[in-house]
């Protein structure tokens, strides 16, 4: 008799978070979809919302719990994916999390990459005398300051997307190879489009933790480089590492892992979302929809990897608009 793999078990959906007025908040992770899975999950999230609730992974079970003398109103959220290929991926990121908890909350991002170029130091301190190579974790954190528009800090190849009703377009470049060559100007746009959201590539050029390989590929260099209008080519210097978010009231924004976009034509997939997002009430609903689109109508090409993922709705516009009367966010820092 014939035996079929049993479907992946749904995903155990956080969605119980109080941002108050100003954002609905659903997060989920799991260890693969499909019949063939990693060994771990090496993803991890963060949750902190405006009471000082947070939720988190710990050995790859959801853990909650209350931050004291959180500032009321302020929040964090992050998507992190240990680096498989490294040991103790799993370790670099929940090591992360751990600290992240401990965080101040932070109101510029040039205060919130002070802090966390600190940590990505103290964090390479600590796994410094473990055997075998340096561990890596990627971040994609976004800060949420009440009545401000959110801070987004980035590191490593994990991305925010912005789904519209028409299309989604991601919010971050990928810390990889190919954003090496664009830089040295060696690829043009088209070529580097291609090869980041064309095909499936899961080589890294930097990672928390792990270091960065963007000057010389063949040496890690202990800092993180930050990629900034300074070094970035033109068609790319809009999406920096480190800035204020202007949010769209008619978007919904989504902060994930590689795992959903591993497969033979990514940006394919990627195009469907808007579609498949439509008509779903609330942030809860749409991370069950993506999860369960893999399952249902995985892309071709898709290889076995962890899956995590984090919705953000904002529900009202007070806080989505800056101040333009203000002076830069590195001048009042």
């Amino acid at each position: 008799m014939t035996s079929f793999p049993m479907p992946t078990a749904p995903p155990t959906i956080q969605a119980d978070f109080d941002f108050g007025a100003m954002y609905d908040v659903a997060a989920a992770s799991l260890r693969g979809s499909g019949p063939v899975q990693r060994p771990e999950n090496q993803d991890n999230f963060l949750v902190i919302d405006g009471r000082g609730q947070a939720c988190h992974l710990l050995d790859q079970l959801p853990r909650h719990c209350r931050l004291p003398g959180w500032p009321a109103g302020h929040g964090r959220v992050a998507v992190l994916d240990g680096m498989g290929g490294h040991g103790h991926g799993r370790e670099a990121a929940e090591a992360l999390v751990s600290s992240l908890l401990t965080l101040p909350a932070c109101h510029g991002t040039a205060e919130l990459g002070r802090r966390l170029d600190v940590l990505h130091a103290e964090l390479q301190r600590h796994f410094a005398h473990d055997p075998g190579a340096r561990p890596g974790t990627t971040l994609t954190l976004v800060e949420l300051p009440p009545g401000a528009p959110p801070l987004l800090y980035h590191v490593g190849d994990s991305r925010l997307y912005e789904i519209g009703p028409e299309d989604a377009h991601p919010l971050t470049v990928d810390h990889v190879p190919a954003t090496a060559e664009a830089m040295a100007g060696r690829i043009d746009e088209r070529g580097w489009w291609r090869q980041v959201h064309g095909r499936h590539a899961p080589q890294i050029a930097q990672a928390f933790i792990l270091g960065n390989a963007f000057g010389d590929p063949g040496r890690l260099s202990d800092p993180l480089l930050a990629l900034t209008p300074l070094n970035l080519p033109s068609w790319l210097c809009h999406l920096p590492d480190r800035r204020v978010l202007r949010l769209r009231q008619d978007a919904v924004y989504l902060l994930a892992t590689d795992g959903f976009w591993s497969c033979a034509a990514p940006d394919r997939f990627v195009s469907g979302w808007p579609a498949l997002l439509h008509g779903a009430a609330d942030a809860r609903a749409m991370l069950a929809r993506l999860f369960g689109s893999l399952d249902e109508a995985p892309p071709p090409g898709l290889h076995p990897d962890n899956l995590t993922a984090l919705v953000l709705r904002p529900l009202a516009p007070a806080a989505l608009e800056a101040d333009e009367t203000a002076l830069p966010d590195g001048a009042r820092s």
